[in-house]
């Protein structure tokens, strides 16, 4: 008996589906309709062109056969006899103690003022933590063992000792001026 109304309930919820849909088709659309006859009638506007590229010009590395700069140089002359060509004899006295700016960079320290005490003329230097130091000349200062030579009321003057490149050290005046 199972089998007998199988058939029959399929068929019966086919027709009332497609009842269902036949309902739902004979709405009232004048409203969706008015609203694409609105939006086809507005003013179209223009949109702007895409901007003008310039082409890309491609280039080309023409440095190639270059030495690389970073692989150690090479020398005409053996490594000994250029050392021995720069030693001058300017070299950083390494047995010194450091003095507390000299872990600063030159350019990160500022010269706010001075002092003055009969024929004795001192600095004053901020540092990056904000802390005024007093230095003078024979004072170091800077991370390229910066002597300090002359404090005048607008300028500290110092004479640096940096690398040469071959091994060597030479010498190399900076200053620090008043910041205002």
């Amino acid at each position: 008996m199972n089998r007998v109304y199988r058939p029959f309930i399929q068929w019966l919820c086919i027709i009332s589906a497609s009842g269902l849909l036949l309902a739902c088709s004979g709405e009232n659309t004048t409203d969706l309709e008015l609203y694409v006859q609105d939006v086809k009638a507005r003013q179209k506007t223009s949109i702007e062109p895409l901007p003008e590229f310039e082409p890309y010009e491609s280039f080309v590395y023409e440095a190639s056969d270059l030495r690389d700069p970073f692989t150690e140089p090479t020398f005409s002359q053996p490594r000994a006899a250029t050392m021995q060509a720069s030693g001058n004899g300017i070299k950083p006295d390494f047995n010194r103690p450091t003095e507390p700016l000299e872990e600063f960079p030159l350019d990160s320290l500022r010269m706010v003022g001075t002092l003055e005490q009969h024929e004795d003329t001192w600095a004053l230097i901020n540092d990056t933590a904000g802390t005024i130091h007093r230095v003078q000349a024979g004072n170091y200062m800077g991370q390229n063992h910066g002597k300090i030579t002359r404090v005048t009321e607008f300028e500290i003057e110092l004479t640096e000792i940096i690398p040469d490149g071959i091994g060597g050290w030479v010498e190399r005046p900076a200053s620090i001026t008043i910041s205002e």
